[in-house]
């Protein structure tokens, strides 16, 4: 499931996101970054991932975040054949709550 990306990412942003200390800068870096749309589905993307990760079922992920089918069954592909981000991200933020 890992594209290829057609032209060279800007590791610069990546690198720039790295240097935001607290949720209250990465929460202000990604406002001026992305429009309301963007984020709003970027959350949604998020939302519906940690719901699949807690073994909820599509049509209590699809009340819950109001996410299509299409868009859980996407999130759903990158969780099982994806690079790993997200588990990545799961794992910190469960190693965070201890």
């Amino acid at each position: 499931m890992n594209k290829l990306p057609k032209k060279p990412r800007n590791e610069n942003m990546y690198k720039a996101i790295l240097t935001l200390r607290d949720l209250d800068e990465c929460m202000r870096f990604f406002d001026d970054l992305c429009t309301v749309s963007e984020l709003m589905a970027m959350e949604q993307r998020y939302q519906v991932a940690s719901c699949l990760n807690d073994g909820m079922i599509y049509n209590d992920i699809l009340a819950e975040t109001g996410a299509s089918s299409a868009t859980i069954s996407r999130v759903n592909r990158s969780l099982q054949y994806g690079s790993g981000g997200y588990s990545i991200a799961f794992e910190r933020m469960k190693e965070q709550e201890k």
